[in-house]
């Protein structure tokens, strides 16, 4: 019943709709900003499942396929990518799916500063059905089912849009700032009152404290590093605003990190205090990230938490990189974690 309440929301003049956020930003980059692609990997292929809200009837679940290639033409300027989305609200027969390329461009400003930026254009298809629907003609005085019900089932016809999106991520080997903009367009989504998608505008940075780089190329192969990584994120969106900080320690191959996440909507919805803690692990070229989002605030409660798993499979010759990089052919590495 609430989530069907909420879903009606949608249809209010004052409501927009919103995208997704992730609990694992950086294992979802792509979604985060087209300018991440081909940055962390020479290839990869991430496959994403996030469980919502699951103390409600029919939770918000999404489910996200993305692929990256750094191409190997002269000065690796270029990169491309490939997003798939599915979100489903079970029980209200809602579903939105996208399709997103992306392009990325990376160039060298000086020695030491680097500079990506990137695109995407995007198919979106959502639906909302009344198949699960269980109206009170269908229901006898003996509460037994009696089939059909006399209502009126049509729901809204299914409709395609349009989103268009750029990026850019500024960065050396020690810190980042990501900026932005993603439904620049804001596809109109069909309902009654002709809600859009508004734009959504992100920001975010970080910076990467070493215990112990990484020396492959100086004379020896130790490739693991240990590091701290204070981070923070500014999202807009619509009538909603989401500021997170956090922390991430990387002794490779495990990383640990904590952000505490505050949702700020309408007056009429009210705020939400999440931390949402997040382990990840690599095993040679697979990446396993697991996080949780535990409400502080008497509203996240009620709405539950979230379970987000990551899984990434990616290939990335550290020796070359330390190679090209010393000879300055390649760019810094970037700091910023991968969950």
């Amino acid at each position: 019943m609430l989530l069907a309440v909420g879903l009606l929301a949608l249809a209010h003049p004052a409501a927009r709709a919103q995208d997704v956020y992730f609990s694992q930003p950086l294992a979802n980059r792509q979604a985060l900003n087209p300018a991440f692609a081909g940055l962390l990997d020479d290839y990869s292929a991430t496959l994403s499942f996030r469980n919502q809200y699951p103390q409600l009837a029919g939770a918000f679940l999404t489910t996200q396929l993305a692929g990256e290639l750094r191409l190997p033409t002269p000065g690796l300027h270029h990169a491309v990518g490939l997003r798939l989305n599915q979100d489903r609200a079970g029980e209200a027969g809602y579903t939105r799916f996208e399709a997103a390329a992306q392009y990325a461009y990376h160039t060298r400003l000086t020695k030491v500063l680097a500079l990506s930026g990137g695109a995407s254009v995007g198919y979106g298809r959502q639906r909302v059905g009344y198949d699960n629907f269980v109206f009170g003609d269908q229901i006898g005085a003996d509460g037994s089912a009696l089939g059909p019900s006399a209502e009126s089932l049509a729901g809204l016809p299914p409709r395609n849009y349009l989103s268009l999106g750029l990026g850019a991520v500024l960065y050396a080997e020690e810190a980042w700032l990501s900026l932005s903009g993603q439904n620049l367009n804001q596809p109109d989504l069909g309902f009654a009152t002709q809600a859009t998608l508004p734009m959504r505008l992100n920001v975010s940075a970080g910076y990467k404290l070493f215990l112990q780089r990484p020396t492959i190329g100086r004379g020896t192969n130790d490739a693991r590093e240990v590091s701290f990584s204070p981070v923070a994120s500014y999202t807009h969106q619509g009538g909603s605003q989401r500021s997170e900080a956090g922390l991430y320690f990387i002794a490779q191959p495990i990383t640990l990190g904590a952000t505490y996440r505050n949702l700020n909507f309408d007056k009429k919805t009210g705020t939400q205090h999440v931390l949402a803690t997040v382990v990840g692990v690599e095993f040679g070229s697979l990446r396993l990230g697991y996080s949780y989002d535990a409400g502080l605030s008497q509203l996240a409660k009620d709405l539950g938490g979230a379970h987000e798993i990551s899984l990434s499979l990616r290939a990335f010759d550290k020796q070359e990189n330390a190679y090209r990089r010393l000879r300055r052919k390649n760019y810094p590495l970037t700091p910023c974690p991968a969950f």
